[in-house]
C-alpha cells in the first residue's frame, strides 16, 4: 500500500468512526436520560444497563473506537484523531431528529468555533509532524502521564465527595482519557505490527511495557465511559460530543508534542500556533456548554436530569429501537 493510500484509508476509517461516535452518542444520550427519568440516581447503572437505546448506543460507541484504533494503523496520530470533530457537526443535525433541541444561532457559533480551532491545528500540525516509533522512554512518558490525570482526577473526586460540581468537567475529562485510549493504542498497534513482522514477544522490558499500555488503556477506556456517561446526565449531547471530539485531538497534539516529539523539527511559531488553535477549540466548546445550558437563552426541548422525557412514550420508543431519523 502506498504511503498516499495509506493516509487515506486512515483518513476514511476516522469519517466512519466519527459518524459511528456520534449515532452512538445520541442514543446513550437518550438511554441516560430515560434511565435518569425512571429511578433517578439511587439505582442509575443498574437501570440505565437495562435500557435497549443505550445498550445500542454502547455498542455502537465501541464500533467507533475500533474503528479508529484501526485508522491508526494507516495514518499518524496527529493526522486521524482530529477528525473526529465531525462527530460534533454530525451530532448538531441529528438530535433534531431524535428529539432533541434545535439547534439556536448560539449553538451554531460555538460550533463553529469548535471547527475553526480544530481546523487551524490540524493544518498546521500536518505540516510539522512526522511518523515516528515510538521508544521506551517516550512510552514510560505517556504511561507516567495517564497516572498524574489519574490522581488528579482522584483527589478531586474524593475532595468533592465521589461528585463533580461543574457539569462540563465530566466532558473535560471523558475527552481527557480517550486522548489517552488513542495514544497507547497507536503505540500497541506499532508493536503488534512489529511482533507479527517477526520480532517474537517476551517479558523484557519491552514486553512489559506493551502489557502495561494495554492496562493503562482498559483503564482510560473504562473512566472515559464513565465520566462520557455521568456528562450525559448534566449536559446536553451535544455538549458531551463537543468534549470526546475536540478536547481528544487537542489532547492528543499535546501528547505527540511533548512526549512523542512529533514536532522535533517544527519551527517555534508553529507550536505557538498549534497552542493557540487548540485554545480556541477549547473555548468553543465552553461555549456550546453555555449556549446549552437550560436559562442561557437557548431554548432546550431535550430534559434535564430527572425530569421525565419530553414525550410521554420515549422508554417505550427506546425499547423497540431507534427512532427514524427523517
Amino acid at each position: 500500500m502506498t504511503h498516499e493510500l495509506s493516509h487515506v484509508t486512515g483518513i476514511a476509517l476516522a469519517v466512519l468512526s466519527a459518524a459511528a461516535l456520534s449515532f452512538g452518542n445520541v442514543w446513550q444520550s437518550r438511554g441516560v436520560k430515560i434511565a435518569t427519568a425512571r429511578k433517578g440516581d439511587g439505582k442509575f447503572f443498574l437501570t440505565v444497563v437495562k435500557t435497549p437505546v443505550w445498550l445500542l448506543g454502547t455498542a455502537l460507541y465501541g464500533v467507533a473506537i475500533l474503528l479508529q484504533i484501526s485508522s491508526l494503523t494507516f495514518a499518524p496520530l496527529m493526522l486521524v484523531q482530529p477528525i473526529g470533530v465531525l462527530a460534533l457537526v454530525f451530532a448538531v443535525f441529528l438530535n433534531p431528529h431524535f428529539g432533541g433541541p434545535k439547534p439556536t444561532v448560539a449553538v451554531y457559533r460555538a460550533m463553529g468555533v469548535c471547527l475553526v480551532g480544530v481546523l487551524g491545528y490540524v493544518i498546521i500540525a500536518a505540516q510539522v509532524s512526522e511518523q515516528r516509533s515510538i521508544t521506551d522512554a517516550e512510552l514510560v512518558g505517556v504511561l507516567l502521564s495517564l497516572a498524574a490525570v489519574l490522581a488528579v482526577a482522584g483527589v478531586s473526586l474524593a475532595l468533592n465527595r465521589g461528585k463533580i460540581r461543574i457539569p462540563v468537567v465530566y466532558v473535560l475529562l471523558g475527552g481527557v482519557f480517550s486522548a489517552f485510549v488513542a495514544a497507547l493504542g497507536k503505540t500497541v498497534i506499532l508493536r503488534v505490527q512489529g511482533i507479527f513482522a517477526g520480532h517474537a514477544f517476551t517479558l523484557d522490558s519491552e514486553g512489559v511495557l506493551t502489557l502495561l499500555c494495554v492496562i493503562g488503556i482498559g483503564i482510560a477506556s473504562a473512566l472515559s465511559m464513565y465520566f462520557v456517561q455521568m456528562a450525559y446526565t448534566c449536559n446536553a449531547s451535544d455538549v458531551v460530543v463537543a468534549g470526546t471530539t475536540v478536547i481528544d485531538p487537542a489532547v492528543s497534539v499535546v501528547i505527540g508534542i511533548v512526549i512523542l516529539h512529533e514536532a522535533a523539527n517544527a519551527p517555534p511559531w508553529s507550536l505557538i500556533a498549534i497552542a493557540v488553535a487548540g485554545s480556541i477549540a477549547v473555548v468553543g466548546v465552553l461555549k456550546l456548554s453555555k449556549a446549552e445550558t437550560p436559562g442561557s437563552g437557548a431554548p432546550r426541548t431535550e430534559p434535564t436530569a430527572g425530569e421525565a422525557p419530553a414525550e410521554p412514550v420515549a422508554g417505550e420508543t427506546a425499547a423497540a429501537g431507534p427512532e427514524p431519523t427523517a
